[in-house]
């Protein structure tokens, strides 16, 4: 299994840059829940180890990395709300989500390894894209730990407001215990009416 590496970062540091952060989204694919990104700024000499895609890790490797990036490393966490996603589209929120995660760290990183195929509209930093770069760097993998940590942590109290959904569990995903709830309990204020399976409850012939 290959797991991501300090290489990318390397070669930027080799051409002067010396605050590179790594950027990362989670939360497209639920039914509910704002969607949050994280950027991270790795220090070279004191990296966590086993740094991975968040989804790769056990939920208590993923607590523990979290405290020890927390300490280690310079975190910055950001979310589009479920309005945001009606208003716009998933995509745009997510990106809409990482601008405001690389403008809250202070100082400003000098370059970006962004997760994905896309740039972000709005991201005025020199980036890069990096398909699959959760499992290609440690920054990006060290942001969707921190980002994954915080929305799980988001959807967990949103379901004692709202129990019954099983968020606490499913994070918002669309699970059968999810969609059962869903038709049986209905629509909640935190539900992305825009998603399909919200869209039919609420528009039912």
């Amino acid at each position: 299994m290959t797991t991501p590496d300090f290489e990318l970062e390397r070669a930027l540091l080799a051409r002067g840059y010396t605050r590179i952060a790594g950027v990362d989204e989670v939360g497209r694919g639920p039914l509910a829940g704002p969607v949050v990104a994280a950027a991270v700024v790795l220090n070279p000499q004191d990296i966590p180890d086993g740094l991975n895609d968040s989804k790769k890790l056990t939920a208590k490797r993923r607590v523990g990395l979290d405290e020890s990036l927390r300490n280690r490393a310079e975190v910055a966490v950001a979310e589009a709300t479920v309005a945001e996603i009606d208003e716009h589209n998933i995509l745009r929120a997510s990106h809409l989500a990482m601008v405001r995660a690389v403008a809250a760290l202070d100082p400003a990183p000098d370059f970006l390894l962004i997760d994905g195929n896309m740039i972000p509209r709005g991201m005025k930093l020199p980036s890069q894209a990096v398909v699959k770069g959760d499992a290609r760097s440690m920054s990006i993998a060290a942001a969707s730990i921190i980002a994954k940590i915080w929305r799980d942590q988001l959807m967990v109290d949103l379901a004692q407001q709202h129990p019954g959904y099983g968020w606490e569990a499913n994070a918002g995903y669309p699970t059968k215990q999810h969609r059962e709830a869903l038709r049986n309990l209905g629509v909640t204020p935190h539900h992305r009416r825009s998603f399909k399976p919200v869209h039919n409850i609420l528009y039912q012939e």
